[in-house]
């Protein structure tokens, strides 16, 4: 797994600057992943910026103001920014959208990330990311989260606060009411908690009422909080719940539970304490999977399941 936070896109493009020309009049955003390559770049760069739909209308952004009409005759060079390019269909679609405007500017396109053999697709790029990758800003939305397992506390919620936490009444009115941190767009495949399993109702609650999705929850089968104070064992538990399936990645939020999983499963862990991907130990087998040993089977594998699709 390749994996870039926001301090990683930051750093690749101060590291990188220099590949842009400094000819550029206006920063091009494509929603939504491209804006926050587009806002940074426009602040380097120090040009103003607007998104794909807006420049399309003749708006842009302005201090202390949005969506300023643009005189027309203001703005020659263009760049169009994405965050990343894989297949290469958005790239595409995006200059299908914009190439009635060729004659009136030169525009030129941007991506801070790109697959190998996709260079060429843009103009400018910042940086080689082989497949499969996840980046912090669309991790929520990613299509592979069904392969997933998430913590509940500190990811999907915020943590109890100690006055919360007397494992009776204050806690049950916590799970049915606690505020929401990080809530996927895409389903989830596991939530592994250390909540008891007395609580699997109101937790159940709380997850439907805040439109989760997911295709089963882990709870500890211990009797009260003493019990799971004992044991001691949040680690392991959800070790042993992301290594039951072939999950490729443990979204969890407390960092020296994130680095036990990760030791314990071989597999990567993302920590929402830092937004920081934890894989330190990783097994062989993983890294078969994922391409990062001997990456020519991965292509092969993936090509006949390709294949074997069509006759599905």
């Amino acid at each position: 797994m390749y994996y870039r936070n926001v301090k990683d896109l930051n750093t690749i493009i101060l590291q990188r600057l220099s590949v842009i020309p400094r000819n550029f009049d206006l920063i091009v955003g494509v929603p939504r992943s491209g804006m926050l390559p587009a806002n940074l770049l426009a602040l380097y760069l120090n040009r103003p910026y607007t998104d794909i739909h807006s420049f399309l209308n003749g708006h842009i952004y302005k201090a202390g103001a949005r969506s300023q009409f643009f005189d027309i005759s203001e703005f020659k060079n263009i760049l169009v920014v994405d965050d990343s390019i894989a297949s290469g269909a958005a790239m595409i679609e995006v200059k299908e959208s914009l190439k009635h405007l060729n004659d009136q500017f030169n525009i030129k396109y941007c991506a801070v990330y790109v697959i190998p053999g996709k260079e060429k697709m843009v103009d400018y790029f910042f940086e080689v990311v082989p497949l499969p990758r996840y980046f912090q800003w669309n991790i929520l939305n990613h299509t592979t989260l069904e392969k997933a397992c998430f913590d509940i506390d500190g990811v999907l919620c915020a943590d109890p606060l100690p006055e919360q936490n007397d494992d009776g009444e204050k806690y049950i009115d916590f799970i049915l009411n606690a505020p929401p941190l990080f809530i996927p767009g895409s389903k989830i495949g596991t939530i592994v908690t250390s909540r008891l399993e007395k609580y699997r109702k109101e937790t159940e609650t709380w997850l439907a009422a805040n439109n989760i999705k997911y295709n089963e929850l882990v709870m500890l089968d211990l009797p009260n909080m003493e019990a799971r104070q004992r044991a001691n064992s949040h680690g392991d538990h959800k070790a042993k719940a992301y290594l039951a399936k072939p999950y490729v990645l443990f979204v969890e939020s407390e960092y020296h539970q994130a680095i036990e999983i990760n030791r314990l499963s071989k597999k990567p862990v993302l920590c929402t304490a830092n937004f920081e991907m934890i894989f330190e130990s990783e097994s062989f087998m993983y890294n078969l999977k994922s391409g990062k040993h001997l990456p020519f089977l991965r292509k092969y594998a993936l090509k006949m399941r390709d294949i074997l699709r069509k006759f599905k």
